[in-house]
């Protein structure tokens, strides 16, 4: 992995926390992969609009969502990350927070794929990595 490949998922992260949809599918490929292991979108799903139309959906729910990004870690063409996302539901001041962990697949400067984790370390078991 290279420095690029990690600058391209956390601007993809940013992009995200600023609710810009375009700037974070500029470095994602048009036939992008995501899976997810488990919850009510798990399975993969394929393409800008399929994916888009999941970020929308999960976001509409809360006023606050935003990513910080705790760990990152190579893996090959892999990068491994561990988020943070602090969230706060509409119509509430109460906010909580919930880890996960994603690994990217990343090629020329391009994400092809993500699959997300409910917890940092089954995508860190999954990676063949551990936190410490």
């Amino acid at each position: 992995m290279s420095q690029e490949d990690a600058e391209v998922v956390r601007s993809i992260y940013a992009s995200l926390d600023r609710g810009d949809l375009d700037a974070a599918f500029r470095r994602v490929d048009p036939d992008f992969e995501v899976t997810f292991q488990r919850g009510p979108n798990a399975g993969t799903h394929r393409g800008r609009d399929t994916i888009q139309a999941i970020i929308e959906d999960q976001r509409a729910a809360f006023d606050a969502w935003i990513i910080d990004v705790e760990r990152v870690f190579e893996r090959g063409d892999q990068v491994v990350v561990v988020i943070k996302s602090h969230l706060r539901p509409k119509g509430t001041d109460a906010a909580f927070e919930i880890r996960n962990g994603h690994i990217w697949t990343i090629r020329d400067g391009v994400a092809v794929s993500l699959r997300g984790f409910p917890n940092p370390e089954e995508a860190l078991k999954a990676a063949g990595l551990s936190e410490e």
